[in-house]
């Protein structure tokens, strides 16, 4: 069933004459297996909006409901909600403190009281899901490159089965391959297990090539939310608020005012490079 915001808002400052409505009226589903993708400009409310996600604020208004049950209500465990919907922040490295890093990514699954037998399996299959080999299972996560190091936090929080996964600039201070790297082992992931992903990100290029709905952020309200062709074919609308089409959309609707017949709404490289051929094939005829 996954999550679902009805009427959510949430306000800073509400004893003060400096009120923000961080959050205003959203309603949203996350439904089961879906790869999301949130964006927005600083400010728009996007980090406001994950940490409402498991729990770790409280709407000032509004409902949130995880397979049908209201987080906020008296006797619900938000505890056991974290361990369902799991949060990854950004540069989560920084928050590796075992010895090793087998240790460290079973430190989710003890918390939750299970045996050393589940705690491992549990551990090890996060490990495999992430990509990080064997081999380095008993080094210390303070040894591994930047890139390493983001694949085994994300092991953490996986190594708690949850059922969404909330991916917060998870790419943040990587180079361009282990962006790639880790943005193409979450989608592995993500088909491989079934699991939401929301991927919260400033890279239009990572979320055109990934994600297969977007929502955007701005002033605190939900501005669009559709497939990635329908969002990205807004780009005045998206200029305006500080964010942008991937740069291969900007391209082909060049080619269009020139007189090409390419399809302007194309995102992603691949998509765009078949449009094109398409509008030379045409051209040679």
């Amino acid at each position: 069933m996954g999550l679902k915001l009805e009427h959510v808002s949430y306000l800073y400052g509400t004893d003060t004459e400096l009120l923000v409505r961080a959050l205003d009226d959203v309603n949203l589903e996350i439904p089961d297996g879906q790869f999301i993708g949130l964006i927005g400009h600083t400010g728009s409310g996007k980090s406001t909006l994950v940490q409402h996600l498991n729990g770790l604020l409280k709407p000032s208004e509004g409902t949130i409901l995880f397979n049908g049950e209201n987080i906020w209500a008296q006797d619900y465990s938000r505890k056991t909600l974290r361990s369902k919907v799991g949060l990854v922040f950004q540069y989560p490295e920084h928050q590796l403190f075992e010895t090793d890093v087998l240790a460290d990514v079973c430190y989710g699954p003890k918390n939750l009281g299970l045996e050393q037998g589940e705690i491992e399996r549990r551990a090890k299959k996060a490990l495999e899901l992430v990509g990080f080999p064997e081999k380095f299972f008993g080094q210390s996560p303070f040894e591994l490159s930047g890139g390493q190091k983001r694949r085994v936090a994300i092991a953490g929080v996986l190594a708690m089965e949850p059922d969404i996964l909330v991916l917060d600039e998870p790419t943040a201070g990587l180079d361009p391959k282990g962006r790639d790297e880790i943005l193409g082992q979450i989608s592995h992931l993500q088909k491989e297990t079934g699991i939401s992903v929301v991927l919260v990100s400033h890279s239009m290029e990572d979320v055109a090539n990934y994600v297969e709905r977007i929502i955007v952020m701005n002033k605190g309200k939900v501005m669009f939310d559709d497939v990635p062709h329908r969002v990205f074919s807004h780009v005045k609308e998206l200029e305006a608020v500080g964010l942008a089409a991937p740069q291969v959309t900007y391209i082909l609707h060049q080619l269009k005012d020139n007189g090409f017949d390419v399809d302007p709404s194309a995102t992603t490289i691949e998509e765009a490079k078949e449009t094109i051929l398409q509008a030379v094939r045409k051209n040679s005829k």
